[in-house]
């Protein structure tokens, strides 16, 4: 599961869709985890954590590569409830070349906290926080792919 060169990613996000997860996380009181995003797509967008599937990696073990990345925890697959799969396009891309967009499709998983997460890595989202469904419904700032899980 090697990560791609960013030329070969790039001419890879040209040309093909991308498959992704992202993790719906809850706490105790309903309230979902939302990150600020660093990077385009949806740069300085409150987004919720997510990642592509590799090349030759399982669902499984991406799931498990993704929540640790992103959650600083790792989950089991197995341990979520699957919402669906969702189409993502956006006009942007990660290196901000121009003239081709990204465009995804996703496998929401829902995450059900036990308890606290530690402490929630900055690399994708330099920011992050705690939502209720109402809130992030009506905030702006939410991007609508975000938004279209609680709709």
């Amino acid at each position: 599961m090697a990560i791609l060169p960013k030329d070969t990613f790039i001419e890879v996000i040209k040309n093909t869709p991308l498959v992704s997860i992202d993790l719906i996380v809850r706490n105790d009181r309903q309230e979902v985890l939302l990150g600020l995003r660093n990077n385009q797509p949806a740069k300085n967008c409150w987004f919720v954590p997510g990642g592509i599937i590799r090349k030759n990696e399982t669902m499984s073990a991406a799931f498990a590569r993704i929540s640790l990345t992103e959650l600083g925890k790792e989950f089991a697959r197995e341990s979520a409830i699957f919402l669906g799969a969702f189409e993502h396009l956006y006009q942007e891309n990660f290196a901000e070349a121009p003239g081709f967009g990204t465009h995804y499709i996703v496998l929401a998983h829902e995450i059900q906290l036990e308890d606290n997460l530690p402490t929630i890595p900055q690399d994708q989202h330099r920011e992050s926080a705690w939502f209720s469904v109402d809130q992030l419904l009506n905030d702006p700032a939410v991007h609508p792919n975000t938004k279209a899980y609680f709709e």
